[in-house]
């Protein structure tokens, strides 16, 4: 997964692929298909002029998830929608009745699945974060509630984030070694953080009432905000993780921003109105945002292919370094001191 895939070539192939399968979904050749995003995989909004329906397919990276994991994303996806538990997408079956597609991409076989496009845009930085991060606690909270009673279908299976998942012997998203502009001197703070938060993350356990299924990826990017509503979109990354690092994923690329703790209350917030939340479970949340922020630097340097790693390079790379030397200071302080000056230098 770490050689980039998403070049025009690529992406000439999966469109054409999807292009000839829209029938498949009952959406004439007045169809119009456009290019959104390229992250993990790539998505297309489809408006069929002749009718006005508007669909959203995501075709999946190659190599990523299994059709069985596919499934199991659409089964909870499907009963959060069926209980109300969160506004979210609705998958669009096939006229025979499918969800999943697949599509022939050059010979290769290739999911697709679609859904029907949620109206709203991306929270942005100049909004009142606060009050969304304050309902997306709240929402939080329902999803975990949920994810705890939900009588998963036989066969579920999802991937599960733990710390050999993201940082250590398996490394889904690569290996934060390879991030672009990273020094020796950088590194040797990485290696001390992967290290602390290898041992606290240990400390904090997997018990069921703090690891289960989660969404895992609540970045802006992910939220829609439309009029008083906030819905949350894209479960492609859900699996079992800690509940507590939700909130990390919701600060993806901010969490330097000076606002995060401001942010972090409102979460909090939102989320008792709902369901407790111990005094200890929040003081390790900036530990997850710390995780999050290495597993990220992992992405970028899997995934430079994409606008978002390209956006971000070696700036994103520095600024974890510079958030590892201050959460060392709070969290590692005795061992550090001496080591983070020799790294600074």
């Amino acid at each position: 997964m770490t050689q980039p895939i998403y070049d025009a070539a690529f992406l000439s192939r999966i469109e054409d692929a999807l292009r000839a399968a829209l029938p498949r979904w009952g959406l004439s050749g007045e169809t119009e298909l456009r290019l959104l995003t390229i992250s993990e995989n790539a998505t297309f909004r489809a408006q069929d002029r002749a009718t006005g329906r508007e669909i959203v397919f995501r075709v999946h990276r190659p190599g990523y998830h299994s059709r069985a994991e596919i499934e199991s994303e659409l089964a909870w996806l499907s009963a959060l929608g069926r209980e109300q538990v969160v506004p979210t997408l609705t998958p669009v079956p096939q006229t025979e009745g499918s969800l999943i597609a697949e599509l022939d991409e050059g010979g290769t076989r290739r999911h697709a699945v679609a859904f029907e496009r949620v109206p709203g845009r991306e929270p942005a930085e100049g909004d009142d974060l606060a009050r969304w991060y304050r309902e997306l606690g709240a929402i939080n909270a329902r999803l975990h509630l949920h994810a705890r009673r939900w009588q998963r279908p036989e066969g579920f299976t999802r991937k599960r984030w733990d710390y050999d998942a993201m940082l250590g012997k398996v490394k889904l998203w690569g290996d934060w070694r390879a991030a672009p502009g990273l020094t020796t001197a950088g590194r040797a703070v990485l290696e001390r953080t992967d290290a602390v938060l290898r041992d606290l993350l240990d400390d904090y356990g997997t018990g069921e009432k703090r690891f289960g299924l989660v969404h895992a990826d609540m970045r802006l990017a992910n939220l829609l905000v439309e009029g008083d509503r906030l819905s949350v979109i894209d479960f492609d990354d859900c699996g079992f993780s800690w509940y507590l690092y939700d909130f990390a994923s919701a600060v993806s690329f901010s969490e330097h921003e000076p606002y995060i703790p401001t942010l972090q209350a409102a979460w909090i917030e939102g989320y008792r109105s709902v369901a407790p939340l111990t005094d200890d479970d929040c003081a390790i949340l900036p530990v997850f945002i710390m995780l999050r922020r290495l597993l990220l630097t992992a992405w970028i340097a899997s995934h430079a292919e994409t606008p978002t790693a390209q956006a971000l390079g070696e700036g994103y790379t520095h600024g974890t370094v510079d958030l590892a030397r201050a959460f060392l200071a709070t969290y590692d302080a005795p061992e550090m001191g001496a080591a983070a000056g020799r790294a600074a230098s």
